[in-house]
């Protein structure tokens, strides 16, 4: 059974003046398709992993054999953060914040809502080159923030994430050039707390 390409629950143009279309178009139909693409094409290699979910394969790249093993951490991972990615956005949303359950750990683990913005958009800023920012939950159920380089999941460190932001280039430069910060600043508008939260529990 092959992996393939999300449909998104918006359309392309749904995120503006966020996010325009075109990088939607873009970053979905040309970048998330060719991790799919090359994902399949690895997983074809090792037929005994055929079928499997990407989340298994991510927390045992270890097992997987040598030869595939970097396609799945690249290809593999770019089609499990942008499969979450998409669902982790909507449509702006006046005075976007978390509440109920999320917004309870968020507040205890990073003492409010405002300093939690402010230190995941220190961190996305600071990401070097390319990669994304994630709000995760540890084994033990703690909340905090990690960065990962390229497209590597936080599944690999054993973390489950909780809200992820993409800073590839490809993610924002056709609308806001080298203004990351002005990317990441738009994002909170858009971010779907619901999504979000039903991945706390």
């Amino acid at each position: 059974m092959n992996y393939e390409l999300p449909k998104l629950p918006y359309a392309y143009s749904a995120l503006e003046p966020m996010i325009d279309a075109a990088t939607m178009e873009l970053h979905h139909g040309k970048h998330h398709a060719t991790y799919v693409a090359k994902l399949n094409e690895a997983i074809d290699k090792a037929p005994e992993w055929s079928g499997k979910p990407i989340e298994e394969l991510l927390r045992n790249l270890d097992a997987l054999p040598i030869n595939i093993r970097t396609a799945v951490r690249n290809h593999g991972g770019g089609h499990h953060n942008h499969s979450l990615f998409w669902q982790m956005l909507r449509p702006s949303q006046e005075d976007n914040a978390p509440h109920g359950a999320v917004m309870e750990r968020i507040t205890g683990s990073f003492g409010s809502f405002d300093a939690f913005k402010e230190q995941f958009a220190k961190d996305a800023l600071g990401v070097f080159g390319s990669g994304w920012c994630w709000l995760v939950r540890s084994a033990e159920g703690e909340l905090k923030i990690i960065t990962t380089p390229n497209q590597d999941s936080p599944l690999m460190q054993g973390l489950q994430p909780i809200l992820g932001l993409d800073v590839w280039e490809h993610a924002y430069y056709l609308k806001h050039q080298n203004r990351r910060a002005d990317y990441i600043n738009g994002w909170w508008a858009i971010i779907n707390w619901d999504f979000v939260e039903s991945l706390t529990r």
